[in-house]
């Protein structure tokens, strides 16, 4: 069959559509463009926001546009947590966020009888973790491993504990099989990533943790650069900062969930930390690693953040002095707590978005600026027309004119930044 895929969300969700493009393949299916013609198309929802959840139906109703005669499948958090909605849209598949390889068969099933079929179960009462081929972008030059799936954390934004279950990690034994398979693929980078990471291993009787795991990936791909994914700011210790500070080749980039920078509207959160303890982390890993890239996330206008604990956010988030930030207007998440409390108007989230972006982007081009001069190793991973562009160990993006240099990691001399990306000439040459 032509098969189309579109994705909504998530690296996580990334990651499983990878495989699914993967296992396709192998069966010998076609992958075509999701808005071409195609005997099948397959939509992997999001449920993180209500715009999310707005953006997978209409996904799913384009992808019946295209060609009515079509099979339509949902998966995903949306299709696990809103199954009467996806449902109403009359797609022929309805699966959720569990066992991809059974849901290929349901796919063919449904293409060969003609039929509709829903295959859901509880996300809360998952035990096991599924294990999915590791993959990555094209030209092998990044890829990702999913090593944990499921939040026990319950904020009171998300709905993702309902979408996803309980933590289950990704075996240690098993994880070394996948990072050797990637390595022999070709890969020069590798991106931990899961639902949460910080959780590794509290579902495995060895007392194994996250840093156990990042040692020993770490070990399999010497030559391979290693990346973390969003990280609990309590998973930052002395130990965790000693031992990570050890590894050659894992990344100094560290994207510490934050939220908001006020302890009153954290609680409201129901997130498991508080502003100092997060400055402890941001310290800790300043005190192991050279000017480390620390990035985060933030939500502007949270239900009942006055204009105090706005600027207590404001305040806080210039101390922490990020090198880049992610910042998003709260959006209400139907069926969650923090839709039940005082919502702040949508004028005044989007102006303090607007208003933390400012300091955000004043922060980030202070950071570049203290990369001019250094020289630094970055991954190529594709071509301008009169150049080339990669990532540093930071995660900066840098930019020189040398040409044809992809999937290569090359010493560059950094020697100019205009705040959004670095530039420089390759250090051989100079």
């Amino acid at each position: 069959m032509r098969i189309a895929i579109c994705t909504l969300g998530c690296k996580v969700n990334q990651y499983e559509t990878q495989a699914i493009e993967r296992e396709l393949r192998r069966r010998g299916h076609t992958l075509v463009d999701f808005e071409d013609e195609a005997d099948a198309y397959i939509v992997n929802t999001c449920s993180v926001t209500a715009i999310s959840d707005k953006k997978s139906r209409q996904m799913l109703r384009r992808a019946r546009s295209r060609n009515p005669a079509a099979v339509v499948a949902a998966c995903g958090c949306y299709a696990q947590t809103h199954a009467d909605d996806v449902a109403a849209l009359e797609v022929d598949v309805l699966a959720g966020t569990n066992d991809r390889m059974s849901f290929l068969d349901l796919v063919e099933k449904a293409a060969r009888e003609k039929t509709r079929i829903v295959r859901l179960d509880d996300a809360l009462h998952r035990r096991g973790f599924e294990v999915l081929p590791a993959g990555g972008m094209a030209a092998r030059t990044r890829a990702m491993l999913k090593i944990e799936d499921g939040c026990v954390n319950f904020c009171t934004y998300c709905i993702i504990p309902f979408a996803r279950g309980p933590v289950r990690s990704l075996p240690m034994e098993e994880a070394s099989l996948q990072v050797n398979r990637l390595v022999d693929e070709g890969y020069r980078e590798l991106v931990l990533t899961g639902i949460e990471i910080s959780s590794y291993g509290k579902d495995i009787p060895e007392q194994v943790e996250l840093i156990d795991l990042i040692e020993r990936v770490c070990r399999e791909a010497p030559e391979m650069r290693v990346r973390l994914g969003s990280l609990e700011p309590r998973t930052v210790t002395r130990d965790f900062c000693e031992r990570a500070a050890k590894l050659a080749n894992l990344c100094p980039h560290f994207h510490l969930s934050l939220q908001s920078g006020c302890d009153a509207t954290l609680k409201r959160m129901n997130r498991r930390y508080d502003t100092a303890r997060y400055a402890e982390s941001c310290a800790l890993l300043r005190e192991y690693f050279d000017d480390p890239a620390i990035t985060t996330d933030l939500i502007a206008g949270f239900p009942e953040e006055t204009e105090a604990e706005f600027a207590e956010t404001l305040a806080f988030i210039e101390r922490c002095a990020f090198a880049d930030m992610h910042i998003f207007p709260y959006s209400i998440r139907p069926g969650t707590k923090a839709a039940e409390l005082a919502q702040v108007e949508k004028r005044v989230k989007e102006e303090r978005a607007a208003r933390a972006a400012r300091v955000a982007r004043a922060m980030k081009s202070a950071y570049l600026d203290r990369c001019v001069g250094k020289t630094l190793r970055v991954l190529f991973e594709g071509g301008e027309t009169d150049g080339s562009v990669g990532h540093a160990p930071n995660y900066a993006e840098v930019y020189i004119e040398e040409i044809g240099l992809q999937n290569e990691i090359r010493a560059v001399r950094i020697t100019r930044s205009d705040g959004e990306r670095l530039y420089g000439e390759l250090e051989e040459t100079r």
